[in-house]
């Protein structure tokens, strides 16, 4: 992560936990495979699936609508190569639902909870 992506970042996980999809753009599911060291297909069959508009790839959840790649200690398992999307939260586009929950952004909201509320969502796309 650079500067402009940490500053501020507590930590908490409430972004990987968001429902929707994170998209894998091309050369994306070849990196991750590369440094999860598994093959491109066993990391499709097993970390992806097909999108509802069947237009790309995206990773897959944990029961609790996590992103499957957030570890116990919220930190990303495969941080050196997370795909684009999650790499460009929140410096290059940001939601209001996704801000409502980040504590990053709870100033702006008056308030100072880290509770992760997206676990309650339903986790689909």
């Amino acid at each position: 992560m650079d500067a402009i992506e940490t500053e501020g970042c507590r930590q908490c996980g409430n972004c990987c936990r968001a429902p929707g999809y994170v998209r894998l753009r091309p050369g994306e599911p070849e990196a991750i495979a590369a440094a999860l060291t598994i093959t491109v297909e066993h990391f499709h069959a097993r970390y992806t699936r097909l999108t509802a508009d069947r237009r790309g790839l995206s990773l897959i959840e944990q029961a609790d609508g996590a992103c499957v790649f957030l570890q116990d200690d919220n930190r990303c398992h495969i941080q050196a190569v997370k795909p684009g999307q999650c790499q460009n939260y929140p410096s290059h586009w940001r939601t209001p639902l996704l801000d409502s929950n980040c504590p990053r952004f709870a100033a702006s909201r008056g308030t100072t909870d880290d509770a992760p509320v997206f676990s309650a969502l339903a986790s689909h796309n």
